[in-house]
């Protein structure tokens, strides 16, 4: 077994990977506050930490010292944390990514005949896990929709792409309503010009047809009321009023936790 990280495989750089443990759900942030003459704490609930994924690695006997050196010169350049925040594959779970960079030293302990073992600690500073094929879905009528996520297991914030014109002015409008959350878009949107609101984000931005940003698309929106997709189904009802609604694509940003 292996790893895919940066687009690069660990069988390609001669590194073998083992994941011996897996966190069926990340560290979790509590907050508690302690209150002078009750028991206990009062609670105000709980977000997720980062993750960490630790995979144990080794290296087959070499030639020599030099030649298991080598390989791990590449593994640094590879692995170089300097570079940022990476796509991470786990081969055991080929259906994900994490986005992830190494958060420890590596430390390689030299086995018989120029052999090396070692642990790789990832850190996640966002710990969900994406679907590495992401679901997405076109909306071409108004009215109400209904828009399923099959993958994850929890909420995704997804991104909306809206195409159509919108006059400006507060009295015509495009109203995106995923199940009891509504955003509506009071434009200025012309033709051949794309509204990007992305949740995960928290932005929003207008694009050409080329997908070149145009003008911050945050002044679009009426209130900022970030659509979440919840894992199955989930209704989504479009209206336009005095103005015309072309097309809505998403990008559902499925994930695990």
């Amino acid at each position: 077994m292996g790893f895919i990280f940066n687009g690069i495989s660990s069988q390609s750089m001669n590194v073998k990977a083992l994941l011996t443990s897996w966190q069926a759900s990340p560290p979790l942030r509590n907050s508690f506050v302690s209150i002078p003459g009750k028991p206990g704490v009062a609670d105000f609930g709980s977000d997720s930490a980062e993750r960490v994924i630790t995979l144990r690695c080794n290296i087959a006997p070499r030639h020599n010292l030099a030649s298991l050196v080598e390989v791990l010169d590449g593994l640094a350049e590879w692995l170089d944390p300097d570079k940022g925040l990476k796509q991470l594959v786990l081969d055991d779970v080929p259906d994900r990514y994490f986005t992830a960079r190494l958060q420890d030293a590596v430390n390689c302990e030299r086995l018989i005949r120029s052999a090396g073992a070692f642990d790789l600690n990832f850190v996640c500073p966002d710990p969900h896990a994406y679907a590495l094929t992401d679901e997405g879905f076109t909306l071409t009528q108004t009215g109400a929709n209904t828009v399923t996520r099959a993958k994850g297991n929890t909420d995704s914030l997804p991104v909306y792409l809206l195409k159509g014109i919108i006059s400006s002015g507060s009295s015509t409008y495009v109203s995106l309503k995923t199940n009891d959350e509504e955003i509506r878009v009071v434009g200025a949107l012309a033709s051949g010009e794309t509204l990007v609101i992305d949740s995960g984000l928290v932005t929003a931005k207008v694009v050409d047809t080329t997908g070149e940003t145009l003008r911050n698309g945050l002044p679009l929106l009426q209130e900022l009321n970030f659509p979440i997709l919840r894992k199955g189904a989930n209704t989504l009802t479009i209206t336009a009023v005095d103005a015309t609604f072309m097309e809505l694509q998403i990008q559902a940003k499925s994930r695990w936790r």
